[in-house]
This record gives structure tokens, C-alpha cells and sequence, in this order.
């Protein structure tokens, strides 16, 4: 399984926390928009998919800037080990993330802290967007929402590093976000009626066993190669 393909099964898979922390946002520019548009479905979701688009591409540059720090990591030393520490790293915050989606885990979001002070300076000119009434200011709106601290986002952006620079850095955390689309369409068009499930006990275990099972299995397969140093 390409790191790729893990990037976007964990987005997929972590819809039940993209629920709980972005629900709320989603649901409120929802209600915000023209009584017109929220009745028009095709023009609701092209305004949710600007939204989105605009969110994804703000992670797409953060894996880029963390894509180049890993690049400039691996060129610290040896061409193999520091890839291979990276990749080790970028498999147990898989496993830590499952666990925090599970609710084992809930200590794992302390990584948010680390973007409340570019938050802090965001969130004033998010708000000066609102209400949302054209797709430009839409996709303004996704972009500054994109930097909103969330512990899911910020870990897997701690995984970035290993997938080889800027550029796979980049596609890396866009496919993350992609990952999240269907959870975010499905909150916006249904606002307010997924929180129920979101907060089954069940679903949320199952869901993190499955980003575990995942997390585990990148370990057993960095493991079956062997570590070079």
C-alpha cells in the first residue's frame, strides 16, 4: 500500500472526527447561505465544494512546507536512515492517530496548540468573509477554515516529511483532504443530522481500529524490509 493511498484512507476514515470538529462550521455556513441557494442542490454543493476546495489546498501547501523539511532532514546524513526513521515515524502516528479517533487516545489533539497562534490570526479575517454569499469568498473562506487547529490534521501533517519533498508532501496532504470530502459534502447537505452516528461508541472504535490496523501494517511492512542505517 502506497503512503499515497494511506493518506487518503485515513482522511476517509477519520470522518467521524471531521464530524465532531468541523461539523459545526460546515453546518453554520450552511443555514448562512441565501435561502435560494440551500433549496438549489447543484448550486449548494458547488458552494461546498468551493468551501472544500479551497481547505484541501491550504493542506496542500502545509505538506509542502513540511515535504521540504523532511527533504532537507534526509539530506542531513546517509541517503537511507533518515527515510527510513521518517517513514517509522509517519507508521506509529497512523497508529496514534486510530487510537484518538477510538477515544483512547484523547491527549493526541495537544498538538493543536501548536497553530493557535496562526489561528489567532486567521480566524479575524475568516470572520470578516462572512456571511459566504459568493463562491469567491467561498474559496477565501476554505482556505483560512484549512488552517483551523485540528489534531488530525497537524498529525498527519508529522508524517509529511517522509514521503520525499515539496511536491510529494503536497499531493501527500491533498489526498488527505480528499479523503475528508464525502464526510464534509454529507455534513453540509445534511446539517445538523450525522451527530448521532458521529458519536456512536461503536463506529468511533471501529473506525480507529481500521487507521490502527493500517498504522500497524506500514510497521510490519517497514520492518519486513529491515531497517537500514
Amino acid at each position: 500500500m502506497t503512503p499515497f493511498l494511506l493518506a487518503f484512507l485515513v482522511g476517509l476514515l477519520s470522518a467521524l472526527h471531521c464530524l465532531g470538529m468541523c461539523g459545526g462550521i460546515v453546518g453554520a455556513l450552511t443555514f448562512s447561505l441565501p435561502i435560494e441557494t440551500r433549496r438549489d442542490w447543484p448550486r449548494l454543493v458547488l458552494f461546498l465544494l468551493t468551501y472544500n476546495a479551497g481547505r484541501v489546498a491550504s493542506y496542500a501547501l502545509a505538506g509542502a512546507a513540511f515535504g521540504w523539511l523532511g527533504q532537507a532532514v534526509m539530506a542531513t546524513g546517509p541517503a537511507a536512515w533518515p527515510h527510513r526513521v521518517l517513514q517509522w515515524l509517519a507508521a506509529l502516528v497512523m497508529v496514534g492517530i486510530g487510537l484518538y479517533i477510538a477515544g483512547w487516545f484523547p491527549r493526541f489533539a495537544q498538538v493543536e496548540r501548536i497553530g493557535e497562534p496562526l489561528w489567532q490570526r486567521l480566524e479575524p479575517v475568516g470572520r470578516r468573509l462572512l456571511p459566504v454569499a459568493t463562491l469567491p469568498r467561498a474559496l477565501i473562506y476554505g482556505a483560512v477554515w484549512g488552517w483551523l487547529p485540528c489534531g488530525l490534521v497537524y498529525t498527519m501533517l508529522l508524517a509529511t516529511p517522509a514521503q520525499g519533498g515539496p511536491a510529494a508532501g503536497a499531493l501527500y496532504m491533498a489526498l488527505f483532504g480528499l479523503g475528508t470530502l464525502p464526510a464534509m459534502l454529507a455534513v453540509g447537505l445534511l446539517a445538523g443530522r450525522l451527530h448521532a452516528w458521529a458519536r456512536n461508541r461503536k463506529v468511533q472504535m471501529a473506525a480507529g481500529l481500521s487507521v490502527i490496523a493500517l498504522g500497524l501494517f506500514t510497521l510490519v511492512f517497514q520492518g519486513y524490509n529491515g531497517p537500514t542505517f
